[in-house]
């Protein structure tokens, strides 16, 4: 089983999933954004996928029966600066692995696409058939790669379960792998530093949305419920079911003041704040709708509730890190 990203956030706790599951997961990551400390599950390869020579190594040395796509650049924000930075990479790197997974035979491939394709359409619970409209170069890249997907499964018989999800939040309940980036981005190890004096304060980006506080609203999904999903997923194309689409989300949102309230609820702790303006590219709500996954997958989101995301991923904060 090819894990690409499997040095990042998900791609590590994926790889834990997929041991646990009865699988050797070997990571392909170029450490720009990963970390080697949290290859611990399976074999390592350091490697970038735009090097397709590099690939076809990976591929001739394992000849993985699986592919389980993680790599990617995910900044919202950077994604609406440098847009081609994330087409560059996101595009070109995935359709070289997904050429080199048709050359080498693999039939499975597992991609982890996001809600940022469906764009800003507030006030709507997204289905797997709602219309995907993206509004950054992020969410643009990753909708390219599912129709490349789509593609090349009719072309080359390429088998695939696309993941579209939401805010991934919590670590690793035993704390060997958990959320780790520098710079970091997400909101909520950005409270967490804040709370525990690792940065000044968080800076909530756009108070005057049309919701009740005025904030953003996302739907928060624990990262351990997640890649069980994407277990299940795997499975589902080696029983040969065939390409389809899942959403991964709970169906409710909270706003960032509200995740803000919870940490502090949960590390009994004041969360130092500013208020900025909006950021490019960001959209008023998001919530999923993944009936889907529950009742076709047997998927069972059972950690993601606030309070055990944040508990979790405070054991993590608190524990963890990891160095190159």
């Amino acid at each position: 089983m090819l894990v690409t990203g499997g040095a990042g956030y998900i791609g590590s706790h994926a790889c834990k999933a997929l041991k646990q599951a009865g699988y050797t997961p070997v990571t392909f990551d170029n450490l720009i954004t990963g970390w080697k400390d949290a290859v611990k599950f399976g074999p390592f390869e350091r490697g970038d996928l735009l090097d397709r020579a590099r690939v076809n190594e990976v591929f001739a040395k394992y000849k993985p029966t699986a592919v389980m796509h993680f790599a990617a650049l995910s900044q919202v924000g950077e994604s609406m600066q440098i847009p081609g930075k994330y087409w560059r990479n996101n595009v070109f790197g995935s359709l070289e692995l997904i050429d080199a997974a048709v050359e080498f035979g693999v039939k499975n491939f597992v991609f982890s696409s996001t809600c940022a394709t469906y764009g800003d359409q507030d006030n709507v619970v997204l289905d797997e058939n709602s219309v995907q409209l993206p509004i950054n170069s992020y969410g643009a890249s990753k909708r390219a790669i599912e129709d490349i997907l789509a593609n090349y499964s009719e072309s080359n018989g390429l088998n695939h379960v696309i993941f579209r999800y939401f805010n991934v939040a919590g670590g690793d309940p035993d704390g060997e792998v958990g959320e780790f980036h520098q710079p970091e981005t997400h909101l909520v190890p950005l409270i967490l530093d804040a709370i525990d004096g690792k940065r000044d304060a968080l800076t909530i980006f756009g108070t005057d949305y049309e919701t009740p506080d005025g904030t953003c609203i996302r739907d928060y999904v624990h990262v351990c419920d997640l890649v069980d999903a994407h277990v299940l997923g795997l499975k589902w194309l080696e029983d040969g079911k065939g390409d389809r689409v899942f959403n991964l989300g709970t169906g409710k949102g909270f706003s960032v003041r509200e995740v803000m309230d919870a940490a502090a609820y949960v590390t009994n702790r004041v969360v130092p704040q500013i208020e900025g303006e909006r950021r490019a590219g960001d959209c008023t709500k998001l919530v999923s709708g993944s009936v889907r996954a529950e009742t076709e997958l047997g998927w069972k989101p059972n950690r993601s509730n606030l309070e055990t995301m944040i508990k979790d991923a405070w054991r993590w904060h608190q524990n963890g890190h990891f160095e190159k």
